[in-house]
C-alpha cells in the first residue's frame, strides 16, 4: 500500500523529491501519513477535499483486497 500511496503522490505534485510516506501498523488497521511539500499541497487535496478522497478509496478499495484496513492521512 505505501508504494501505491507514493506512486499517486508523485505522479500528482510538482516537487515528487518531497514527498514521503511513513507506514505505522496498529493493532487493528494500518495508518499512511503522505507528506508533501506546502507548495502542493492543494494538489494533493483538491477542491473540497475531492482528490483526497479519491485517493483514500484508491488505497482502501486495495488494502480491502488483501483483507486489511489503511488509513490514510495527508499532512
Amino acid at each position: 500500500m505505501k508504494d501505491l500511496l507514493e506512486f499517486i503522490a508523485k505522479s500528482m505534485v510538482s516537487n515528487p523529491d518531497a514527498v514521503v510516506v511513513n507506514e505505522i501498523e496498529g493493532d487493528y488497521s494500518t495508518t499512511l501519513e503522505l507528506h508533501v511539500d506546502e507548495s502542493d499541497m492543494g494538489k494533493v487535496i483538491g477542491r473540497q477535499g475531492r482528490i483526497a478522497k479519491a485517493i483514500r478509496i484508491v488505497i482502501k478499495a486495495a488494502a480491502s483486497r488483501e483483507n486489511k484496513k489503511v488509513v490514510v492521512e495527508i499532512s
